[in-house]
C-alpha cells in the first residue's frame, strides 16, 4: 500500500451521520468483481434518486468530487455489517481519509489494512470543519506525523490507534507489521519448541532448533 505521511487535497463534506456499509455500497453491487471498479457503487443510493438519475445537489456528484481525497461526515461512520466492500468503494472513488466523530470497529480496522486513514475528530470540531468546507469539495491538509487538520484558520487535533498510525504512514498491512518482528517470533519459537518439545513435529523442531 502506498503509505500516507501529509495529505493535500479536497476535501467533500458528508454531513450525515450513522452512514452504515449498506449505504457505502449496498449488497446488490457486491457480486460485481472488484476489477470493474467499486468507486462507481460508494453511496449509490444516496446519488441517485428513484430512475437512478444522479441527484444533483449531492457532494459525490459534484464536478469537483472526484478530485477529492478526504471525507468528512458525522458520527458512527461505518457502523453495521462488515463488509470490506465498503472500504473498496470509498478507496477505488478516490478517498485516503475519513474524517469522522466515531466508526465502525470492523469498518476502521478494514480502512486501515486498505490504506484509508479513518481520522477520529470531537463532534464539535466536526460540526466546526463542516462549516468550513460548506456545500462543495475544498481544501484540507491531513497531517499524520502529526496528527493534526488543517483548513484555513482550523487546526484541530485528530485521534488514531498509535498501531494503525504506524501501519498507514508505512503503507504496511497486518503482514506487513508482523515481519517486522520476524526476529523476535523466531527466538520465541525456538525457544519454546525447547521447552516443551512434544509439541512439535521433528521436522519443524530440528527446523525451528536450526534457526535458533
Amino acid at each position: 500500500m502506498e503509505p500516507i505521511k501529509t495529505l493535500d487535497a479536497l476535501a467533500c463534506p458528508l454531513p450525515l451521520a450513522n452512514v452504515d456499509t449498506d449505504q457505502l455500497i449496498p449488497a446488490r453491487f457486491m457480486k460485481e468483481p472488484r476489477s470493474v471498479g467499486y468507486g462507481q457503487f460508494l453511496l449509490h443510493d444516496l446519488r441517485h434518486d428513484d430512475q437512478g438519475q444522479p441527484r444533483k445537489e449531492f457532494i459525490l456528484n459534484h464536478p469537483k468530487a472526484c478530485e477529492s481525497r478526504i471525507l468528512v461526515a458525522r458520527r458512527n461512520f461505518g457502523a453495521g455489517s462488515s463488509r470490506e466492500a465498503a472500504v473498496y468503494a470509498l478507496v477505488d472513488f478516490g478517498f485516503r481519509c475519513v474524517i469522522a466523530p466515531s466508526f465502525g470497529d470492523i469498518f476502521s480496522s478494514n480502512a486501515v489494512n486498505n490504506g484509508l486513514l479513518p481520522a477520529t475528530l470531537p463532534e464539535a470540531d466536526i460540526e466546526r470543519l463542516l462549516a468550513h468546507l460548506g456545500e462543495a469539495p475544498a481544501p484540507l491538509r491531513v497531517d499524520l506525523e502529526k496528527c493534526r487538520i488543517q483548513a484555513g484558520e482550523l487546526d484541530l487535533a485528530f485521534t488514531i490507534a498509535p498501531v494503525w498510525r504506524t501501519k498507514l504512514l508505512n503503507g504496511w498491512d497486518d503482514i506487513d507489521l508482523t515481519r517486522q518482528r520476524g526476529e523476535q517470533i523466531e527466538r520465541f519459537a525456538a525457544a519454546y519448541v525447547r521447552l516443551h518439545p512434544w509439541l512439535a513435529t521433528t521436522a519443524s523442531r530440528e527446523k525451528v532448533i536450526t534457526r535458533g
